[in-house]
């Protein structure tokens, strides 16, 4: 693994379109099946992953039928959301992966019906795996409510070709490129969070 880690992605204005991009530039999917960001499953989550090398994020409010206990989210669909935003931030960074480990710890019980965020960034990668942190937070508060690691081991790029065919991904143009780069780390003259690692934390 390499020593780099990078930043946390930090909390901006939400955008109708999410926006998309990785060391190549920005970039869209076509509408798919996937329960946690797919547009055309009924019975998913309809997550806007936000994401680019540095991170992902997205905002979401549970609704109830994603209740374990009364009122409270159920515990899968928490781990589904962790897995996620990590899976999406080894997409940013140029490549993609496979969950081959998840590890997550529930701080507080999260409601049905409060807006949250999960966040997601790599610690660590090489040829042949990603390691990821992650976080779910109470978007008013900021209370950390869940956190996560987990391990992606890095798809063959023919198979990872064969998987952008699938999707309709397609490049978008420099113009855009170049308004979404900075916006996901939401600072508000658009440029990048880069900290030296030893500034920032990672989930305990």
């Amino acid at each position: 693994m390499t020593s780099e880690t990078l930043a946390r992605p930090r909390r901006t204005t939400k955008r109708a379109t999410p926006a998309r991009r990785d060391r190549e530039g920005a970039f869209e999917f076509e509408p798919h099946h996937c329960f946690a960001c797919g547009e055309l499953n009924e019975q998913g989550l309809h997550l806007a992953i936000h994401t680019d090398p540095q991170g992902s994020w997205t905002e979401t409010t549970l609704e109830q039928r994603f209740q374990g206990w009364e009122a409270v989210a159920h515990g899968g669909i928490v781990c589904t959301l962790l897995d996620e935003v990590m899976a999406w931030s080894v997409i940013g960074r140029g490549t993609w992966g496979v969950t081959a480990r998840l590890n997550v710890a529930f701080r507080q019980p999260i409601p049905v019906g409060r807006a949250i965020r999960a966040e997601g960034w790599v610690v660590d990668e090489n040829r042949r795996a990603h390691r990821t942190a992650g976080q779910v937070l109470d978007v008013t508060s900021g209370e950390v409510l869940a956190t996560g690691e987990a391990t992606f081991m890095a798809v063959p790029p023919e198979e990872v070709d064969r998987l952008k065919a699938r999707y309709g991904m397609r490049r978008l143009g420099d113009e855009v490129s170049e308004k979404t780069s900075g916006e996901i780390t939401g600072r508000e003259d658009g440029s990048s969070d880069r900290r030296p690692a030893a500034s920032r934390s990672t989930p305990r």
